[in-house]
């Protein structure tokens, strides 16, 4: 098998903004695995919360010296991306589907998050009444304004069901004060609202809404010691080591007895594709990626009468 590795860039729809800074475009790390006719691909997006590169992704990428997904020694994203590839290769050589490979439900039309960028609440509801959508994600910012965010968006969207998402922007004094306020405004979930560094504050706390840990979760093997302080958690792929690592990570959230969000980066609907494969063993879904973009990959996700329909078999899988 010849592995090739490459860095491609995807201009994003506007700008995508969370409390931890604002981008235009999309950078992922795309993988090809050769075995003779035979091409599978996978694609991840470095996390630069982890400390992750594109050009330490892309050398982790190429010192990886053994292409099988049970015995892969790279980690994060790197390891998404080759674990994809190997899927969508194995898929190819035998003319059957990765879901039927893996005991997965074949994907169908389902419904997902939009995500809404951190702005002005103004702006956030006109958002909000332009995309109509049935699940909205907000991010924000822990500057003082996100409850007139959301208090803006819920009187745009009164029918969306709302998750709200900090990415680690709030301190315990700003949870305690939101989060009953965030209750009452119906609000489903809300994620990472503290530093993962300082989560141990949830322990005990009241959770008048359901808490979702993201970047304090990565893989299989940090779930269970977040059982006291979370009521779910974020599997992404490139968090956990791409298709085999998320099916893992389920597995051990349900075990610990936390539910399951299944989210992703901003990337094209090559990397959207594999996670569309664990829509039904999740709680709530955040898969609109590559909708994002101002472009896609031929053959990509696209939205029809308010569910996503999931990226084309001949794309991935």
């Amino acid at each position: 098998m010849k592995l090739a590795v490459r860095a491609e860039r995807w201009p994003i729809a506007g700008t995508f903004t969370i409390a931890r800074g604002a981008k235009t475009e999309a950078e992922v790390v795309v993988v090809e695995i050769a075995d003779g006719p035979n091409v599978g691909r996978g694609e991840c997006v470095p996390y630069a919360r982890y400390g992750e590169t594109t050009a330490s992704v892309i050398a982790a990428i190429e010192s990886e010296r053994v292409l099988d997904r049970a015995s892969l020694t790279v980690r994060g994203a790197a390891r998404s991306a080759i674990d994809c590839a190997l899927w969508d290769l194995e898929a190819k050589r035998t003319g059957r589907s990765v879901a039927e490979l893996a005991g997965l439900d074949v994907p169908a039309p389902f419904v997902t998050a939009t995500t809404i960028s951190i702005d002005t609440p103004e702006r956030m509801a006109s958002a909000a009444r332009a995309l109509d959508r049935p699940l909205l994600k907000l991010k924000l910012a822990g500057d003082g304004v996100d409850l007139d965010r959301v208090r803006a968006v819920r009187d745009a969207a009164p029918r969306a069901t709302l998750w709200v998402d900090a990415n680690e922007g709030w301190d315990t004094a700003t949870y305690d004060a939101l989060a009953p306020r965030l209750a009452a405004l119906d609000v489903a979930l809300l994620e990472q609202p503290l530093p993962a560094a300082q989560d141990h504050a949830l322990r005990g706390r009241a959770r008048p809404i359901p808490i979702c840990a993201d970047e304090s979760a990565h893989d299989a093997s940090t779930i269970a010691s977040l059982a006291d302080r979370y009521d779910a958690v974020n599997v992404k792929l490139d968090k956990a080591g791409g298709l085999t690592g998320a099916i893992a990570t389920i597995d051990a959230a349900r075990a610990a007895g936390l539910r399951v969000a299944l989210g992703c980066m901003v990337c094209t609907s090559l990397a959207i594709a594999p996670a569309c494969l664990l829509v039904s063993r999740a709680d709530w879904i955040d898969l609109d990626g590559s909708i994002l973009l101002a472009r896609d990959r031929d053959g990509g996700a696209r939205f029809e009468a308010g569910t996503l329909v999931p990226p084309s078999s001949a794309l991935w899988g």
